[in-house]
C-alpha cells in the first residue's frame, strides 16, 4: 500500500496546534495549584480576636454643698439674743444709777428732805417696750430687719441709807424677717437680772449681771417647701458703771463709764422639710465694750408733782468681739460660716420723760437709740413705778 505524503505546510500548522494544546493545559495546571496554596494559606492564617466594647464609666453625681447664705437667719438670731441681753444690762444699770432714782434717792419728793432722815423704801416697776433694729449687709449675710415687744417686772429695795438692791425678770418675743435670703425666725426669750447700786457723796457705783434662756423656730424657704427648726438660746451678761452726781437747783449733770460682757449661745439643730434640710452646729458669739457719756437733766415741780426731762449720749467702743463660727452640713459635704458683728465704734443716745404722780407713783417714757455703721436700733419704754 502507498502512504500518501502530507504537504509540510498542513504538518506545520497541525504541530503549533498541539504546542497551544500544551501550553493551555500547562497554564492551567499551574492556575489551579496556585489557587489551591493561597486558599491553604489563607485558612492556616489565624483570624483576629475581635476588641470587646468597652463600657462606659458613669459619671459621679455631684454632692450638694451648703450655701453660706442659707443660715442668715441663725446669724440674726444669735445676735438678737446678744444685744436683748445688753439692752437688759443697760436698763438694770439705768435704774441703779440714772439720775431720776438718785434725785429721789437724794431728795425724795422733791422737798430736800435729808437721805439719812429717810427710812428704807421698797419699790416695784413694771414696764413695755418695743425694738426695732435693722442690721445691715455684711460678707455672706444679706440684711435683716427685727422687731421686739417685751415687758419687764421688777422689785427693789434700799436697804441701808445708799444701798440699793433689785432683782427683775423681762419677757420678750422677736420676729425676725431676712427677706433676700427668703428666711425667717422668732426668738422668745426669759431674762432674769439683778442689780445693785453704792452711794458715797456724789459718786455712784452700780452693777447689774443677767442670764436669760429661750427658744428660736426657724423657717427656710428652699423653693420645694419650707425647711423648719427649733433651738435653745442663751444669754449671760454683767455691767459695772461708775458715775459722779452733779446738781445745782433743780438741773444735775452725772458723767458716767460703764464696762459691759455679754455672751450668747444656740445649740445644734437640724432642720426638717424641705429640699436638702441642714444640720447645724452650736455657736457662741461674745462681745466687751466701754461706754463713756453723760446724762443731763431739769426737774420741774407744779401742782404737787414732779415733772423730769433728761437726755443722755454715750460712746460706745466694742472693743473685744468674738463672732464665733458655725459648721453647717449637708449629707457628707460641710462648710463654716462666720458669724457677724457690730462695728467697732458707735454711739448710743437717748430721753426720758417722768411725771411723779404722787411721792410713791411715777409713770415715765424713755427712748434709747443705737447707731452703729451695721447697726441701727431704737426702743421706746413706757414704764410705771410704785414706793413704799
Amino acid at each position: 500500500m502507498c502512504r500518501i505524503r502530507q504537504p509540510n505546510r498542513i504538518r506545520q500548522t497541525i504541530g503549533l496546534e498541539r504546542v497551544r494544546r500544551i501550553v493551555r493545559a500547562v497554564a492551567v495546571a499551574v492556575s489551579i495549584v496556585v489557587t489551591m496554596s493561597a486558599t491553604s494559606v489563607l485558612a492556616q492564617t489565624p483570624t483576629p480576636a475581635a476588641s470587646p466594647t468597652p463600657t462606659p464609666t458613669p459619671t459621679p453625681t455631684p454632692s450638694p454643698t451648703p450655701s453660706a447664705t442659707s443660715t442668715n437667719y441663725e446669724k440674726s438670731a444669735g445676735n438678737s439674743t446678744l444685744n436683748s441681753g445688753s439692752n437688759f444690762l443697760e436698763r438694770l444699770g439705768s435704774q441703779a444709777s440714772g439720775g431720776i432714782n438718785r434725785v429721789a434717792r437724794t431728795n425724795p419728793g422733791g422737798g430736800g428732805a435729808s437721805e439719812s432722815a429717810e427710812d428704807p423704801r421698797y419699790r416695784t416697776w413694771y414696764e413695755g417696750y418695743g425694738i426695732s433694729v435693722r442690721t445691715d449687709a455684711q460678707g455672706d449675710f444679706v440684711g435683716d430687719k427685727r422687731k421686739t415687744i417685751g415687758g419687764v417686772a421688777g422689785f427693789g429695795a434700799r436697804i441701808a441709807p445708799g444701798v440699793n438692791l433689785g432683782f427683775s425678770v423681762d419677757q420678750s418675743h422677736t420676729d425676725i424677717d431676712v427677706p433676700l435670703a427668703l428666711q425667717s425666725a422668732t426668738l422668745d426669750l426669759t431674762q432674769v437680772g439683778f442689780n445693785g447700786s453704792l452711794d458715797k457723796g456724789p459718786w455712784t457705783w452700780a452693777f447689774a449681771v443677767v442670764h436669760g434662756f429661750g427658744k428660736v423656730h426657724s423657717s427656710r424657704d428652699t423653693g420645694f417647701g419650707l425647711a423648719t427648726a427649733g433651738y435653745r438660746a442663751a444669754v449671760d451678761g454683767a455691767l459695772t458703771e461708775i458715775s459722779y452726781y452733779w446738781t445745782r437747783d433743780q438741773i444735775r449733770i452725772v458723767p458716767k463709764g460703764a464696762l459691759e460682757y455679754v455672751r450668747a449661745t444656740g445649740a445644734a439643730f437640724q432642720e426638717a422639710g424641705g429640699l436638702d434640710p441642714l444640720n447645724v452646729g452650736s455657736s457662741a458669739i461674745s462681745r466687751a465694750r466701754v461706754m463713756i457719756g453723760a446724762e443731763i437733766g431739769r426737774y420741774f415741780i407744779f401742782d404737787r408733782k414732779i415733772l423730769d426731762l433728761s437726755a443722755y449720749g454715750k460712746f460706745v467702743d466694742n472693743f473685744y468681739q468674738d463672732l464665733g463660727s458655725v459648721q453647717v452640713s449637708l449629707g457628707t459635704q460641710n462648710i463654716i460660716v462666720p458669724g457677724i458683728g457690730e462695728s467697732r465704734y458707735g454711739m448710743d443716745v437717748g430721753a426720758a420723760a417722768s411725771l411723779n404722780l404722787t411721792n410713791t407713783a411715777r409713770l415715765y417714757v424713755n427712748y434709747d437709740g443705737k447707731f452703729r455703721n451695721e447697726l441701727t436700733s431704737h426702743q421706746g419704754t413706757v414704764g410705771f413705778e410704785y414706793r413704799w
